[in-house]
């Protein structure tokens, strides 16, 4: 399961090849100034780029945007014996960091992506200076329909066009070349078998896997942003809310009208949103 990165050099999915905590992974690394990490959800067929495209472009004004597939996903490395957990995933973002020489970093989690972003401020609180949390697991709940859904998914054009609306409000994002896109992104070698590894039935269980511990969250001194969309059919809204109101210095923003794609379905006020919560801590440390 070791496949090669795709090869097209035209690819917008390909950023760089580095070695992170021993496994080849595939990077985008642009802009200059204080770093952000992006960690992306897990959806059949995600990459680094199809969940951040909107949003890498508007952080790299002001800010070096690192982006990666982590581990199993997109055009990463897939281990023969792999041991998908939530500590595995973490370890493998603080290789991203240290294989770059980061230090310190803001990070933005993305449903499974808050789920890993949440434990590794945890785990490692001084690698990270704020954190976002976007549609995020991290807590423990019921789990969706829609979530069991995305998890469980097998490969064929109308899961994913179901998958589709599912995970948007906004019927007009909601097209058959969408969902065709998508598709044929989930069925590349080797995405949809490492996929199949990670979160097999019955899922209640990936769910707790992600949550990190009520009292360690309660700890936590890092300056939140909990965002979430109103609709989201995926997380649940009340997730969002357990996650505010147990970090000591969190603020949500709920956006109506909207499913589990913020950074799709309101991609303009969710960079201006997360970018005004960062620079806050810019001026504050003098960072530029």
């Amino acid at each position: 399961m070791n496949a090669p990165l795709n090869t097209s050099p035209t690819s917008p999915e390909l950023g760089r090849e580095i070695l992170a905590g021993g496994y080849r992974t595939n990077v985008h690394d642009n802009g200059q100034g204080f770093p952000v990490m992006l960690i992306h959800g897990s959806g059949p067929g995600v990459t680094a780029w199809a969940n951040w495209r909107l949003i890498m472009p508007e952080l790299a004004q002001q800010r070096r945007v690192i982006a990666p597939d982590m581990l199993g996903f997109g055009y990463s490395e897939r281990p023969e014996s792999p041991n998908y957990c939530r500590d595995t995933w973490v370890e493998h973002a603080i290789g991203v960091l240290d294989t770059l020489g980061i230090e310190q970093a803001d990070v933005v989690g993305n449903s499974f992506g808050g789920g890993i972003a949440l434990a590794l401020a945890i785990k490692y609180p001084q690698r990270v200076r704020r954190l976002v949390l976007m549609g995020s697991v991290g807590v423990s709940f019921p789990i969706t329909k829609g979530l069991d859904e995305v998890w469980g998914y097998e490969p064929s054009f109308a899961l994913m066009r179901r998958l589709m609306s599912v995970f948007a409000f906004d019927r007009n994002l909601v097209t058959d070349e969408l969902a065709e896109l998508r598709y044929q992104a989930s069925i590349r070698p080797g995405f949809q078998e490492s996929f199949a590894q990670m979160f097999p039935a019955p899922r209640q269980r990936w769910v707790d896997g992600l949550a990190s511990d009520p009292a360690a969250i309660r700890a936590l001194r890092h300056e939140t942003l909990v965002i979430h969309g109103r609709e989201d059919l995926v997380i649940p809204l009340h997730a969002s809310l357990d996650l505010a109101n147990l970090i000591e210095r969190a603020q949500l923003h709920v956006f109506g009208q909207c499913g589990h794609w913020t950074q799709i379905e309101h991609a303009g006020r969710f960079a201006r949103l997360v970018n005004d919560f960062l620079t806050e801590a810019d001026s504050a440390s003098g960072a530029h």
